[in-house]
């Protein structure tokens, strides 16, 4: 092992980090190559990478206000686990990705363990959308931010943290490769069968609470069109729990797990009943119009929806466009007769369908589809920011 092996630690608690962590991963190893080695806490993808996790990030990949409490001693002891894993590996910086209320806690205690070790948060918190306070918090935690939108730099650095702006990895998925008809003989469905796509979220919470009010959804549609056939690409974070609930429907349902029948499903898709969430973006790019509904616990949902939002959208293309892109139901509005309806009308009528994908395209344009690699601009951004620190 070389003596000047940069040892970088990557930390996330869900599905949509362990994809940017093992991305900022493979774009430092073609950097580095034997340069550099990697420890931290991740998924399936940052195993691929060489990174083992000490525990299953399923365990802390929660939301809401009442599951954070009931999961506070957990989510600790967690914290308590990369923190040890840091004092045993000792990295020359942290990059911390996503997942708020984990990395934030991690970055206090890496710096009482060892105010020395530079700290990166990559995404930072919606701060345009709601608690601005946050980004004095961050300020306070780490030492640089890498963002995901353009117009998040100004917020933060307001503040007094440096930020850097590498793009959001969801406008550069490649679907060049995905092959609908390839997953439609694989799950035996017949080429010119309508595709409803359910995607019910990357969090077991997320699963337990939309799966139930999509399945409703599903058998109202199935009822008027038993044509149509159901793909549920599931994330591996809860796939065995999306495995087992899809079991009991009434109705089969195809429930597809890896990275290459999820975008083969998604360039199939005729149309989506999709969790908020990075997958919205996904659907867009494939050109698969959708419908988004979201729920989180009462309590939760009373003080995010009601006091502390900021904006009339919670879907990026649609907070992009100003507009009302992709329709979105919301807490009661997200039920099984109002998903069903909006899907329905566009079901039937394909140029409503082709207005939206086209009005998804025009959002994703002023996302910055098409820009840099967002994990080589993280990359370059981490190397930056250690030799900026060591001049």
């Amino acid at each position: 092992m070389s003596p000047r092996q940069l040892c970088v630690m990557i930390v996330t608690g869900e599905a949509s980090g362990d994809d940017r962590g093992a991305g900022l991963a493979r774009a430092l190893k073609a950097r580095l190559g034997d340069g550099v080695r990697f420890v931290g806490v991740g998924g399936a993808q940052m195993a691929e990478e060489g990174i083992v996790s000490p525990f299953d990030i399923a365990e802390i990949s929660i939301l809401g206000l009442l599951e954070g409490l009931f999961a506070y001693r957990r989510i600790m002891r967690r914290v308590a686990d990369t923190v040890a894993l840091a004092a045993q590996e000792k990295p020359d910086v942290a990059v911390l990705i996503d997942s708020w209320g984990f990395t934030l806690r991690v970055a206090h205690q890496l710096r009482a363990q060892d105010p020395a070790l530079p700290l990166v948060k990559y995404v930072g918190p919606q701060v345009w959308a709601t608690r601005a306070g946050r980004a004095r918090t961050l300020a306070q935690a780490v030492d640089h931010l890498l963002t995901i939108h353009s117009f998040d730099a100004p917020l933060f650095e307001a503040e007094g943290l440096p930020t850097t702006f590498v793009g959001n990895a969801a406008l550069n998925v490649d679907f060049s490769q995905a092959d609908p008809a390839r997953l439609k003989a694989s799950l035996g469905i017949r080429a010119e069968a309508p595709i409803l796509l359910v995607l019910p979220g990357s969090r077991p919470s997320e699963v337990r609470r939309m799966l139930p009010v999509f399945e409703d959804a599903v058998a109202r549609l199935k009822a008027d069109r038993p044509e149509l056939e159901v793909i549920i690409p599931a994330a591996p974070t809860v796939a065995e729990t999306v495995q087992t609930l899809v079991a009991g429907w009434m109705h089969r349902a195809h429930v597809v797990e890896g990275d290459e029948a999820k975008l083969d499903a998604m360039k199939a898709g005729t149309f989506a009943l999709a969790c908020s969430g990075t997958v919205t973006v996904e659907l867009a790019l494939a050109g698969c119009p959708m419908v988004v509904g979201y729920r989180l616990d009462p309590i939760t949902a009373f003080i995010a929806i009601k006091i502390l939002l900021r904006t009339r959208y919670i879907t990026l293309f649609n907070i992009a466009a100003q507009a009302f892109v992709a329709p979105e139901l919301l807490q009661d509005a997200c039920n099984g007769e109002a998903l069903a309806r909006e899907a329905a009308l566009r079901l039937d009528d394909p140029g409503l369908r082709a207005r939206q994908v086209e009005a998804q395209f025009a959002a994703l344009d002023r996302m910055g589809r098409g820009g840099p690699d967002p994990a080589e601009a993280a990359a370059e951004a981490v190397l930056k920011f250690l030799s900026d620190r060591d001049h």
